[in-house]
Formats: C-alpha cells, sequence, structure tokens
C-alpha cells in the first residue's frame, strides 16, 4: 500500500491504555500512515517490536507543545500534504491534549468530549457504553475511513530483544515453559486497593504445592511485597514491559488483577486468567482469543474457580 503520509497520534497515560490501542494503531499503519506516537518513556519499550516512532512527551506543558511544533514543523517539510488534512488523533479525551495540539498548530481529530470540541480539527461524537478498544478503534476507523469490525487479538509484537531477553531470564531461573505468572498487585492508580484479589497468597500456596513453577514480576515499590508474600516464587525484578510480553508468551496461563500487566500478557497472545471485583468497569475489561475473565454477579472470585480457569488454560 502506498504511503499516505505521517501521522501524529497522542496516547493515553497508562500501560493497559496504550496496550487496547494496539489494534487501532496497527489498523492505521496498514492503511499506509507512518505513526508517531506521542507518550510516555515506557511506550518505546511497549511498541520496539512495530518499529513505529515514538515520542516521549515532556512533563511540562510549554515543552509538550514546543515539541509537537516542532515535530509538525519536521513533517511538514518532508511531506508537504501533512498541514493540510487531520495531522493526529487524540485517543485522550482531555481539554488539555486537544490544547496542546491547537497551539502547536495540529488538526487534530478526536471525542467531542470535556467541552473541546472547537478545538478539535475534526470532531467525533462520544458513544457511551464501549469497551476502551472500541472507543479508540472507532476513532480511528472514522479517521481512516475503515468499516470493519476490531479484530479481537490486539497483536503485540515483543522485539527480537524482548525475545532474548526472555529466554535468558528463564534459563537463569530454571523455568521451563508452561510456568504460571500472577500479577497480584494493582497499579500506583489504585490507592485504596480496591482491585487487589485477596485470594492471591492462597492460590500461590496451592499452585506451588501441586509443584507448578510461579512466577511473579514486581513493578517498582512491590519488591518487598514480593518476596513477603509469595516465599516459594520465583521473583523476576526489573522486567521492561517488552520483556514481560515475551515470557507470558511462554507461560501456561497469567493470573492478574484489573491491571496494566494483565492486558499486556493478553495482548501478546498469552492465555490470561483476569480476577476481578465488583468495582471493574466493564470498559477496562481484558480483550483477547484466549482471556478468561471471571466477575461474579457479587464480591470477588472463588479460589476455587481461579483453579480450575487456570487447568483448564493450561490445557493444549
Amino acid at each position: 500500500m502506498s504511503s499516505k503520509g505521517p501521522l501524529i497520534i497522542r496516547l493515553c497515560n497508562w500501560v493497559g491504555e496504550a496496550v487496547l490501542s494496539l489494534p487501532t494503531l496497527t489498523m492505521l499503519a496498514e492503511q499506509g500512515y507512518e505513526l508517531h506516537l506521542i507518550g510516555k518513556r515506557w511506550a518505546i519499550n511497549l511498541f520496539e517490536g512495530h518499529g513505529w516512532a515514538v515520542h516521549v512527551r515532556p512533563a511540562k506543558r510549554s515543552e509538550a507543545i514546543q515539541q509537537l511544533k516542532v515535530l509538525r514543523q519536521q513533517l511538514s517539510k518532508q511531506h508537504p500534504a501533512f498541514t493540510r488534512r487531520p495531522n493526529m488523533v487524540l485517543f485522550t479525551s482531555s481539554f488539555s491534549s486537544a490544547l496542546e495540539a491547537r497551539l502547536a498548530g495540529l488538526k487534530p481529530i478526536g471525542y467531542q468530549k470535556e467541552g473541546r470540541s472547537l478545538l478539535l480539527g475534526h470532531g467525533v461524537p462520544y458513544e457511551p457504553g464501549l469497551h476502551a478498544a472500541d472507543n479508540y478503534w472507532r476513532i480511528g476507523s472514522h479517521f481512516a475511513g475503515v468499516r470493519q469490525a476490531r479484530p479481537r487479538h490486539l497483536g503485540l509484537k515483543p522485539s527480537a530483544a524482548h525475545q532474548a531477553k526472555a529466554a535468558q531470564l528463564m534459563q537463569a531461573h530454571g523455568l521451563q515453559p508452561g510456568f504460571i505468572i500472577l500479577c497480584p498487585f494493582s497499579g500506583a492508580a489504585d490507592t485504596t486497593g480496591k482491585k487487589l484479589w485477596p485470594a492471591f497468597p492462597e492460590l500461590a500456596r496451592q499452585l506451588t504445592g501441586q509443584g507448578h513453577q510461579v512466577v511473579l514480576c514486581p513493578g517498582p515499590g512491590e519488591e518487598a511485597q514480593a518476596q513477603a508474600d509469595y516465599p516459594a516464587a520465583q521473583i523476576l525484578t526489573g522486567v521492561d514491559l517488552g520483556t514481560y510480553a515475551a515470557l507470558s508468551q511462554q507461560a501456561a496461563c497469567t493470573v492478574s488483577n484489573d491491571t496494566g500487566p494483565g492486558h499486556l500478557a493478553a495482548a501478546a497472545g498469552g492465555r490470561v486468567v483476569s480476577v476481578l471485583g465488583p468495582d471493574a468497569a466493564p470498559m477496562w475489561w481484558v480483550q483477547g482469543n484466549k482471556v478468561t475473565v471471571l466477575r461474579p454477579d457479587q464480591g470477588w472470585p472463588a479460589l476455587q474457580d481461579a483453579l480450575q480457569a487456570i487447568n483448564q488454560a493450561r490445557q493444549p
């Protein structure tokens, strides 16, 4: 397909959100757009295997606007038609992200939310009730003029370097394909702990008692809790996002709270058992062909239900 020129994409600020935008990013790239992603520093590692340009957004708004101005000038020199059409897609719904784009001289397309309609080069009416992945797909499809359903598989591609790092970790820790990854943490955004499934420590004890290799990859600040609550597990610290995705491809399954690592494992095609509590919003449920969502009408999933789902996920 011939190139349609560059397109700037403002990513959302959390790993899970960025992962859910993958089908849309892939579709836009397949349509012939040269993607320039604006996001957090971790986005470089996350999308390394896809070959897209990633620009780290500065924390200060004035610097973020200047970054967009410089990028607009560079891209318009290379592709004169860049400034004559909508040239930035906003996955974010905030007023500030639209304002930054407009002050940088760009023509953003995004949802008509937060009173930002006048700032958009093209506004898309917001449709409540959609899953977040479908929200991103709807914006991208509107921009590209594509009329097709979103693929269920998210399509994350760990790079060759990530695959090699995962293999090195497995060898160093004596891990064989078919281990079970547990993600019992809920991320910095969960300040109340409402996403924490309380049965994780007992699940780990039962799995290790059955002879399974159990792996945890704690994030910064989670290492001490991992060591204290999961003494029989293999604790892999400092694992980057791409390597984690590659590890999940070698696991029998990943059992995760409502948080980014679950989305990451599912996006890479790994088997995922997602344990959700009463506050889990359907728009953020994990997506993928190999995902089992456990969310009872009331309370938390039972331990035995999780064990049964894990056993089923382990079947070839």
